[in-house]
């Protein structure tokens, strides 16, 4: 497993009945988690995510507390904020794959002496955006919901990188990568972090069963001669590490594969909290 264990600023302190207690700074939320199937003593939160039966949820906050805040990871910096659908913008979990990130953007650049330019598709609120630009990287951030991009540029602030060479995009992923095909657009670098089902911004239909392959297979065409990686998330249930392999291997069949669980520690009892899968590709 690729366990994300050198937060200073957020942990989880405990796990089990379907839920995870956090700890964002010193804020403490209590979120659902199918994963968490073990027994877990009661506990106290700040926040509280209620499932509803029709679908979503809403927050039951137990003490006043700001919109948002702040957390640190490293030299990085996120906001924190909360939303009706359970998530705070952030997911831990995925700073074991930004310091992997970071480490192949710097044997990338020490041998060719150049700007990386990176493809970021999913990108939600910009972590993994934040991260490679912090090492100096050219990025395309790609996300088809404006609120999300909004946020990632303001994460992007938080980081001193309002000027750093971002360009944020509102699209389809799907219909972008064919387009950066016909351009003859090329990246060092391209992460995607696809969703299970989603629309695009003009009601695109995607599925992860049947649409992941054919991406990854587009994106192989994208990247540069000298690549430096490739990063495949998924939380999709049932989509195990083996078959990001597989995927990976297939439609780049050369370089070399890994994949895995990625998880975060538990604190009260040492165990590992498992939050999806990630595929990594290097040349």
């Amino acid at each position: 497993m690729y366990v994300a264990d050198r937060w200073t600023d957020f942990a989880v302190l405990d796990a089990g009945g379907g839920m995870k207690l956090e700890r964002w700074k010193s804020i403490r939320l209590l979120r659902p988690d199918p994963q968490a199937m073990w027994p877990m003593p009661a506990q106290k939160a700040d926040a509280v995510y209620i499932r509803s039966s029709r679908g979503g949820g809403h927050w039951e906050f137990h003490k006043d507390l700001p919109e948002s805040w702040h957390i640190g990871y490293a030299d990085l910096r996120f906001i924190v904020r909360p939303t009706g659908f359970k998530h705070t913008g952030v997911f831990p979990e995925q700073a074991v794959n930004w310091d992997w990130m970071r480490l192949q953007l710097k044997k990338w650049k020490g041998k060719n002496k150049a700007t990386p330019r990176v493809l970021n598709l999913f990108a939600y609120t910009g972590g993994a955006t934040i991260a490679c630009a912090s090492e100096g990287a050219q990025l395309v951030h790609v996300d088809a919901a404006k609120g999300m991009v909004r946020w990632a540029k303001e994460n992007a602030c938080e980081n001193r990188l309002e000027t750093a060479p971002i360009r944020y995009l509102v699209d389809d992923c799907m219909k972008f990568v064919k387009r950066e095909q016909q351009r003859g657009n090329r990246y060092d670098g391209i992460i995607m972090d696809p969703p299970s089902y989603g629309r695009g911004p003009t009601g695109e239909m995607w599925k992860i069963e049947t649409d992941l392959w054919s991406l990854v297979k587009d994106c192989a065409s994208l990247l540069s001669d000298t690549p430096a990686f490739v990063l495949v998330n998924a939380y999709t249930s049932g989509l195990s590490a083996t078959v990001l392999k597989n995927v990976l291997s297939t439609a780049l069949p050369f370089g070399q594969v890994e994949a895995d669980e990625v998880g975060l520690p538990i604190l009260r009892d040492n165990l590992l909290l498992p939050c999806g899968v990630s595929g990594r590709w290097t040349l």
